[in-house]
């Protein structure tokens, strides 16, 4: 009897601890669906960009694809390092992303003695999603039609001209100095906290040009508040198909564009990358999508999180030389 009653007292404390083991996972189990809760994506430039509002159109669309409210997080300042590194040290958890770009993960490092961050070594990388050239535009009241008129005024008046940008080493800037050290001419940077508070001084006519991204100044060129005189990609801009390439303007090789990529922080869990990944690629096959990237005058892309590594590794020491030969150091 005493036999019975430990063979039924150890089978009703199996029973007993399989039942706890069972209920404690359960939520263990529903924490980890992805995604239970809101999602915040941080963008490193300020309201009204391409990036800011590339970043609200990814953000809407992941929304609908995850079932769960992503929000923007402007985090400007410091040429897009305050945002990687805010990115950066946030929880590997999926419930932060970052909406990255080449101006800061190729070119910052290059320009900046002390990083805030590692461009590749701090992230687990997810997806490029767009690409774009810019456009070099002037205030309206200068007699410059085309980029040989700039030129030459340029070498005629040393320092005389300046041109804006969306602040130290962002592709705005780069395709200045490019410009630059290719025709031997002395203009003046002066640096924004965003593209678009560049143009805005330039439509104001505090500065007289600025190699732009698309987004911010298409809708001041078709007003005629802006004279658009040359696109930096290799090819004409679909946005702009009567505005002339860098390169048919007389500059042979002359190439300058971003690309945007979404990232997280280092140690996301690859399940998570994978599904934020798969919602990118859904996203970019939208019709309404297409149709605010051209709006934009930008590329849709979509790639694996390889390419984007790939990319800032290709690119990086490139970029070194051109600045190299730009004679811009870092500070």
């Amino acid at each position: 009897m005493h036999k019975t009653f430990g063979t039924t007292y150890r089978r009703a404390l199996l029973c007993v601890l399989l039942l706890v083991s069972a209920s404690s996972s359960l939520p263990l189990f529903a924490q980890s669906a992805y995604p239970n809760h809101s999602i915040k994506l941080i963008t490193p430039f300020p309201p009204g960009g391409t990036s800011d509002m590339l970043a609200r159109l990814v953000a809407s669309k992941l929304s609908d694809g995850l079932g769960q409210t992503v929000t923007v997080d402007n985090r400007i300042g410091a040429s897009g390092n305050i945002g990687h590194e805010a990115a950066a040290k946030s929880p590997p958890d999926g419930y932060t992303l970052l909406l990255s770009n080449s101006s800061t993960t190729v070119n910052n490092p290059h320009l900046f003695k002390k990083m805030p961050f590692d461009p590749i070594g701090d992230f687990a990388a997810i997806s490029i999603v767009a690409s774009s050239g810019q456009v070099l535009v002037v205030h309206p009241s200068l007699p410059f039609t085309t980029l040989a008129e700039v030129t030459a005024y340029a070498k005629a008046n040393p320092g005389k001209l300046n041109f804006g940008s969306g602040g130290k080493g962002i592709q705005s800037h780069i395709s200045g100095e490019m410009y630059k050290s290719a025709v031997g001419i002395n203009i003046v940077h002066v640096p924004y906290k965003g593209g678009v508070l560049a143009v805005n001084d330039l439509l104001a006519g505090h500065i007289q040009m600025v190699f732009s991204d698309m987004a911010p100044a298409m809708a001041h060129i078709k007003a005629g508040k802006l004279r658009a005189i040359a696109v930096t990609s290799a090819q004409r801009a679909a946005a702009l198909p009567d505005v002339p390439t860098m390169i048919e303007s007389g500059l042979a090789g002359f190439e300058s564009g971003v690309w945007w990529s979404i990232v997280a922080p280092k140690g996301t869990p690859v399940e998570i990358v994978n599904r934020v990944n798969t919602e990118l690629g859904k996203m970019i096959q939208l019709p309404e999508v297409r149709e605010t990237y051209a709006k934009l005058g930008v590329n849709t892309q979509h790639s694996t999180p390889a390419k984007v590594v790939e990319s800032i590794r290709a690119e990086s020491p490139v970029m070194g030389k051109i600045l190299k030969a730009a004679g811009v150091e870092a500070e």
